[in-house]
């Protein structure tokens, strides 16, 4: 009896099946990072032969700076971040032509004239962290949504889970998130 040396051949062909069911396997079951950013809606940009230059009452805008050194600035005075939502929400709600109904503002003369008219210009520096930035958008956010809320809760007597399409509209018309992060002269 004759034995061959010839070594036995191995079915190859359901190998690319396994590794193409593999890679699917792998694909579906993987989770992808989604990167998220902040939700804002931008201005529109200025139309053609029109002069858009921001025509407001110095007394309306709040600047917050964020210096290079990570440090938060109301006009000239350093504040800490904890009390950044405060102010805001001071500034913002102060009534101070007394034409708002719903404010609860002490009508101080350094603060806004009402919260239609407010505006947040905030600035950073180039080697401010991100981290602090988000901070304050956060702080930011949550003063808007406290004034809202306390809207929601005053003005309309509903909870944030009981209004409509036309309460939050109407809402947002009486807090408007008026925020620039346009250079100020």
């Amino acid at each position: 009896m004759r034995l061959s040396k010839r070594t036995p051949q191995l079915n190859a062909g359901s190998m690319a099946d396994i590794a193409f069911l593999l890679l699917i396997f792998f694909l579906v079951t993987a989770t992808i990072s989604s990167d998220e950013g902040i939700n804002r809606k931008l201005a529109t940009p200025c139309p053609p032969n029109e002069d858009c230059n921001l025509a407001s009452n110095n007394r309306n805008i709040l600047r917050i700076i964020i210096n290079n050194d990570d440090n938060i600035m109301l006009g000239e005075d350093v504040v800490l971040l904890e009390n950044i939502k405060y102010e805001i929400k001071t500034f913002i709600d102060n009534n101070g032509d007394n034409t708002c109904s719903y404010c609860n503002g002490k009508q101080a003369p350094h603060a806004s004239d009402n919260p239609r008219e407010a505006i947040i210009a905030l600035q950073h520096g180039k080697q401010t962290s991100y981290k602090r930035y988000i901070a304050v958008q956060n702080e930011l956010t949550k003063a808007y949504h406290e004034l809202r809320l306390q809207y929601c809760m005053k003005v309309l007597d509903k909870t944030y889970n009981q209004l409509n399409e036309t309460d939050l509209k109407q809402i947002k018309e009486a807090y408007p998130f008026r925020v620039s992060e346009a250079e100020t002269k």
